[in-house]
């Protein structure tokens, strides 16, 4: 089976605050159909980095290593199952 990634592909600008984001849903497993509110992943940070955390949510998203699902009570995330490889390679190296 080929690696659906390399360590070439591995994004180097990842930041810590969108490693803090994986990591805590990794650690609250979060993943595929377990789902949370934003407003839940942001919680437990400093509030001086909220804005930070939601513009780093927002990338997360936008690169496909959180799903999203809309509900009736507002936008749930789930980090992506077909991305769980990659994504805890990325919070093993170290922020640069």
């Amino acid at each position: 089976m080929k690696a659906l990634y390399t360590v070439d592909d591995i994004p180097n600008s990842m930041n810590w605050e969108q490693k803090f984001i994986l990591k805590k849903m990794i650690y609250l497993k979060y993943i595929g159909s377990r789902h949370t509110s934003t407003d839940n992943i942001i919680k437990g940070s400093p509030k001086s980095e909220r804005d930070k955390l939601k513009k780093a949510l927002k990338y997360l998203i936008k690169e496909n290593y959180i799903l999203t699902k809309p509900t009736s009570y507002g936008l749930q995330i789930s980090i992506n199952p077909k991305r769980i490889n990659e994504i805890l390679e990325i919070i093993r190296n170290k922020v640069e």
